[in-house]
């Protein structure tokens, strides 16, 4: 079964200290963490651009399936040891929908800080 994949902005401080933390954590290796600057980066292959995929944290689960915001956090959360019961526990006490809006009200303030001069983007590798 494939790896989920992770997209992440490997040139956003805030977002390089929080996957890091994640990868340390993946000693099993069981997740695809992708930079969305890395030249190799399959974000085309999923329909993304560089600027949708810095909006809001994208993840591919085992199925191919693409998911964004929390649902992205979930599929990497139930492969880390620890975050797995944090997954479970916003499972069983139904938290998705409350905990999604406030991961998409912090993603949308910390785009706008990160591109509030303009995202100076270096040119995509993809088509």
């Amino acid at each position: 079964m494939p790896k989920p994949i992770l997209f992440f902005d490997g040139q956003c401080p805030l977002c390089r200290r929080e996957i890091a933390h994640y990868q340390r954590l993946d000693g099993a290796q069981r997740v695809d963490w992708q930079d969305i600057f890395s030249d190799t980066c399959p974000l085309s292959q999923y329909g993304l651009d560089r600027v949708q995929a810095m909006q809001v944290i994208h993840a591919v689960n085992s199925a191919g399936q693409l998911c964004k915001g929390l649902d992205a956090f979930m599929i990497i959360w139930r492969e880390l040891p620890y975050y797995r019961h944090l997954a479970r526990l916003i499972e069983m006490l139904h938290l998705s929908r409350p905990v999604n809006a406030i991961y998409h009200r912090f993603a949308r303030r910390r785009f706008q800080a990160r591109c509030k001069d303009g995202c100076q983007l270096p040119p995509s590798q993809h088509p």
